[in-house]
């Protein structure tokens, strides 16, 4: 038959060491490059706020004269709801609702316009077990691709799976320009950006993906933070405190930009829209050296 995808079991994986020592990451197709947007990846420990930040992040860039994109990459299908107001069906959803022949799909079958016109897209999960998050982001960029639409595209936002970094959903660093890490200012949260950072340097080697740096969230303090930035060369880019506004927004499928007006609210929106002005301005690539586990234990702590 014909179509323009591939099962699972055909995905290719390139030799061991490609992609860091041992690597047995899934290896993307080297056409299917995204094009002339700036793209970005989110990463941070599952429930840290990534798909919070990730779409405020996104109108902030709409709100400054910006196409956005947003891509959710995680089986719960939740990144973009606050954007469009309910769950979406997902890349693989719509691809199974046709058997696969993805030259039968249309547009506007799997991408969504949300709030302040940020598009919208759910790639969606393997089945558990059984697949891998690399073959959902490969057929989600070759779909888009395919339908044109990252030609009219100035930023690319991926919003990915928790701290996972096995090769599936380290996937969309082989597209960013830039990733960025959500942290809180605790132990744990920090645990999970060392392991990301380790992950980004593995791709580096072959791809042109470079840390951009991390966004403090969820956190009245940034000490532990900036002690582990400083040690390992990290910069802070962003901070957002732990608000109710926030946690609201979310109960209220809504952005902070369509919350109710307060100080406090506009404070945030404005630290949004400065963060989407840099990164769009341009940042220096990082390149930090990640800690053994033993020295974060070491570094980190109250005395």
């Amino acid at each position: 038959m014909t179509t323009a995808t591939v099962p699972f079991s055909e995905i290719k994986r390139p030799s061991r060491g490609a992609d860091g020592a041992g690597s047995v990451q899934v290896q993307l197709d080297p056409n299917l490059k995204i094009g002339n947007a700036k793209v970005f990846a989110v990463y941070g420990k599952g429930g840290i706020g990534k798909s919070t930040t990730s779409s405020n992040l996104s109108v902030a860039f709409s709100k400054l004269g910006k196409r956005v994109l947003q891509i959710g990459c995680d089986p719960k299908h939740d990144s973009t709801f606050t954007l469009t107001k309910k769950l979406m069906p997902t890349v693989i959803d719509v691809l199974e609702s046709v058997d696969f022949h993805a030259e039968e799909l249309r547009l506007e079958d799997f991408v969504f316009e949300g709030y302040n016109g940020v598009m919208c897209v759910e790639a969606g999960g393997p089945p558990a077990g059984t697949g891998c998050g690399g073959y959902v982001v490969g057929q989600t960029v070759k779909l888009l691709k395919e339908h044109h639409l990252l030609e009219d595209t100035d930023v690319v936002i991926f919003d990915v799976l928790g701290d996972v970094v096995c090769g599936g959903f380290a996937a969309p660093l082989q597209h960013a320009d830039r990733a960025l890490i959500v942290t809180a200012n605790d132990f744990d949260s920090i645990f999970a950006m060392n392991r990301i950072v380790q992950a980004i340097a593995a791709k580096a080697k072959n791809y042109n993906v470079r840390l951009g740096g991390v966004i403090a969230n969820r956190s009245k303090d940034t000490d532990q933070i900036d002690k582990f930035n400083d040690r390992v060369g990290l910069k802070r880019m962003a901070h957002f405190p732990d608000l109710d506004v926030i946690r609201r927004s979310r109960l209220k499928k809504s952005t902070l930009f369509e919350m109710e007006y307060s100080p406090e609210l506009e404070a945030v929106q404005n630290e949004y829209l400065r963060l989407a002005a840099a990164l769009w301005a341009g940042t220096d690539p990082l390149a930090p050296e990640a800690l053994k586990d033993r020295d974060i234990f070491d570094l980190l702590g109250f005395d």
